[in-house]
Order: C-alpha cells, then sequence, then structure tokens
C-alpha cells in the first residue's frame, strides 16, 4: 500500500520534512485500544506504543494519539510493538467537551475532510441534535453532510428531509437505507479517493450497518434498537478507520450519548446563519431578540420565516459556548461577572428611581 492511500498528501508531507525527522516512518492511526494503537503505512500495519517523551508531552498539554493522526513511527527489529514519537500537526480534528463535570476537551478524530451526521428518521429523529453536531462540525475544519437512515421505515421521509434541508445552511443532505440500499449510489458518489470520512451520531442511528453497506461485507456488528424509544446501546466500542472500496476511508465512531460543544464559536455563526443574518438588521446593536422594538429576528419568527424552536436552539448553544469560555478562560469570566454587576447595579437604581416616584 502506498502512503497516499492513506491520506498522505502535500500538507502532511511539508509537515514532516519541517520537523526534520530522523529513525522514523510516517504512519497513520487506524484503531485505538487501552493505550495501544494500530497503525498503517507503506511497511504494512502492526501496534504501537507512545515513546516515554510522548507521554511527557502529553502531561504537558500536547496531543495525545487519535484515530485519523499521523504520527512519526519508530519500528525496531525484535521489538514486539512500534514506538509513536511524535504526532503531527492535525488540519482538522473533531472534538467535544469531556462528559461530566470535568472542563477539558476530548478529540474523537482527526485529519478529516468530511463529517456525516447520521440521523435517524424513527422515534429518535431530533432536528435539534443534529444542530448540535452541525455546530461542532463545521467548527472542525472538516466539511458536513448529513445523512438520513431508515428512510425504508419512515412514511414521512421526504417530509423530515425537507425540515433538516431547511437547517443544513447549504450542507448537502442524503436520504437512505442502510437495510436496503436506497439512496446509497448518490451518498458513494460523494465520496473521493484519499478522502477521510467520518460517521457521527447517537447510537441507533445505524452508523455501523451503513459501513457494512458500503464495505460490501459485514466488518461492524450491528443490534436492533428498542421498539420503545428507537435508542440504541453501543455496538461499536471504539473508533476504526476503514478503507472503502472507491479509494475513500471511513472513520466508524462509537454513539455519542452526550455531546457538548467545545470552543465552536465559528461553527454557530455558520450553522445559525440565518439568524445571525436577522440579528445584523435588528434596531438596535445590543438586542437579545426577545420582546425588544424593531427586533427583526423577533419579527421573522412572527411571520413564520424563522421557527421559534430554531431560536431557542441557538440561544441553548450560545449559553452553553459562554458558560464554557467563562470556565476555559478566567479573564473572560471576570469581564461577565464585572458586566453582571454593573447591569445588576442599572437594574437596582431603576427600581429604586421607580419607587421613589409612587412616594
Amino acid at each position: 500500500m502506498l502512503i497516499e492511500d492513506l491520506g498522505w498528501d502535500a500538507y502532511f508531507e511539508a509537515l514532516w520534512l519541517d520537523a526534520k525527522i530522523e529513525n522514523c516512518v510516517p504512519a497513520r492511526v487506524v484503531s485505538q485500544h487501552r493505550g495501544m494503537w494500530r497503525v498503517a503505512g507503506e511497511f504494512g500495519e502492526c501496534w504501537a506504543e507512545p515513546s516515554g517523551k510522548l507521554r511527557k508531552e502529553s502531561e504537558g498539554g500536547g496531543d495525545w494519539p487519535a484515530v485519523g493522526d499521523w504520527v512519526s513511527l519508530e519500528i525496531l527489529a525484535g521489538q514486539a510493538n512500534a514506538t509513536v514519537q511524535h504526532v503531527l500537526t492535525r488540519r482538522s480534528r473533531f472534538v467535544r467537551k469531556v462528559a461530566g463535570k470535568q472542563i477539558a476537551e476530548q478529540v474523537i478524530v482527526a485529519n478529516i475532510d468530511v463529517a456525516l451526521i447520521v440521523a435517524a428518521l424513527d422515534g429518535d429523529f431530533n432536528v435539534r441534535r443534529v444542530e448540535r453536531y452541525m455546530t461542532q462540525c463545521w467548527e472542525s475544519g472538516a466539511r458536513p453532510a448529513i445523512v438520513l437512515n431508515k428512510s425504508d421505515a419512515c412514511a414521512e421521509s421526504r417530509e423530515l428531509m425537507a425540515e433538516i434541508e431547511g437547517i443544513a445552511m447549504g450542507a448537502p443532505v442524503f436520504l437512505v437505507s442502510a437495510k436496503t440500499g436506497d439512496g446509497f449510489e448518490a451518498l458513494q458518489a460523494s465520496f473521493q479517493k484519499g478522502q477521510t470520512i467520518v460517521l457521527l451520531g447517537s447510537s441507533g442511528v445505524g452508523k455501523s450497518t451503513l459501513v457494512n453497506r458500503l464495505l460490501h461485507e459485514d466488518r461492524q456488528a450491528t443490534f436492533a434498537v428498542r421498539e420503545s424509544d428507537s435508542r440504541g446501546r453501543h455496538t461499536t466500542t471504539s473508533r476504526e478507520l476503514f478503507l472503502l472500496p472507491g479509494g475513500a476511508m471511513m472513520i466508524d465512531t462509537p454513539g455519542l450519548r452526550e455531546l457538548r460543544l467545545w470552543n465552536a464559536a465559528e461553527g454557530l455563526t455558520q450553522t445559525f446563519a440565518d439568524v445571525d443574518e436577522l440579528a445584523a438588521t435588528c434596531k438596535f446593536t445590543n438586542c437579545q431578540h426577545r420582546n425588544e422594538p424593531g427586533c427583526a429576528v423577533q419579527g421573522a419568527v412572527g411571520e413564520g420565516i424563522l421557527d421559534a424552536d430554531r431560536l431557542e436552539s441557538w440561544r441553548k448553544l450560545q449559553r452553553e459556548q459562554e458558560f464554557l469560555l467563562r470556565k476555559v478562560d478566567p479573564e473572560s469570566g471576570a469581564t461577565q461577572k464585572k458586566r453582571i454587576k454593573i447591569v445588576m447595579r442599572q437594574v437596582r437604581e431603576k427600581y429604586q428611581t421607580r419607587d421613589k416616584g409612587k412616594n
């Protein structure tokens, strides 16, 4: 296998030459299992473990290899595993805030070209969830696309597709059935040789079935979803990169129970470009889009141009980002607290003046 078949191009070649790496070969991380990585290159495939230097760098905030990463690999005769010495700078990466209360990011996959957001047209269909994924996808540096799966099990599939196209902001939308193969011709036609694609979505949307259909063989285990809520259990337990017949690469990922945004300000702007465009025409520059006079956003909601639920989704994700910014950036948090104190003082003064007028 040529290294170009794994996605190596002029960008990574330039990084390699600039780093002046010696006694190593480039390799791509194709899967990860409990602190070990399966890597591939012109040498074939092998297992690899981190060097002491890489462990130390990661403890200091450096990059820990993720599926899709390009790394410098030292292969020594007589050793059971190769050694990962360095992670090349990523061209793109899909991240999320780690689950729970900890304020830290988790890199899901790296160096992806297209992020396929998979949603199932069954009882678990959720437009707001798609918006959340779109936001982080735009931020990742990859191009988002939306795959609506299980069209065979939904009588209103065309109507739901139209609804998703209304919030896709130009991203392509594919209507498919991984079970029957309907719609796969158009989906596969969008793939390009050397392109890296990641499948993202909740458990039960059919990502593993999609992979099996694209590979023309059953490589990923699949299970039926619960009839009560159309939710699935995690059939994919780790991220893994597959080479598709047409030369594109696809990374399957475990279903995410929770996708909390991470540093996705630009992604929000792109996902909700329609809301931002309306907001720019409001009468007041500091309009909060609630009850202010001359609010173009509320005007659009009243006229049926903008869905009220979409506006609330935008507000919710904005609040999430502002909260994260205050936690990650103490200076920004202090500024926010100072601004809130000023506003609260103004409110108190307003009510004090009003009460004096009553007496």
